[in-house]
């Protein structure tokens, strides 16, 4: 963790890089820093995922609008301005990646983040992890 999952309309992919995105807000999520000035989010855990949406409705339905939702999720016990930065920085990434689209169309933009207090279960095995933490 954290996991940044985008759906999006398909329509924007003649209009955008997709994987360039991606990179972008993981990159931006690894800038991310805790008050104490230290990495929050583990090189090794962050992942970025985008699926375009198979099906959709976009507002009235009359223009070839689009969207793109972001969610953040992280784990627990993160201070309350660590979870603003870190949603401030991928919104900020994303605008700076779409904004051309942003000139040229029109487009709704979402960030949510979520914390998962209280997982029920969290089984993980990397070696992603030991390879980024020598």
């Amino acid at each position: 963790m954290p996991h940044l999952v985008i759906l999006y309309t398909p329509n924007i992919e003649p209009e955008t890089d997709m994987d360039a995105l991606c990179r972008t807000l993981a990159d931006g999520m690894l800038t991310v820093k805790d008050e104490a000035g230290k990495q929050v989010f583990p090189t090794g855990g962050t992942r970025v995922l985008a699926y375009p949406a198979a099906h959709y409705a976009v507002a009235d339905g009359q223009g070839d609008y689009a969207f793109i939702y972001m969610n953040l999720r992280m784990g627990a016990g993160r201070s309350d301005a660590v979870k603003k930065l870190a949603g401030d920085t991928v919104l900020e990434r994303a605008r700076t990646h779409l904004a051309p689209l942003f000139e040229k169309r029109l487009i709704g933009l979402t960030v949510q983040v979520d914390e998962s207090p209280g997982q029920v279960y969290d089984g993980k095995h990397s070696t992603l992890h030991p390879y980024f933490n020598k």
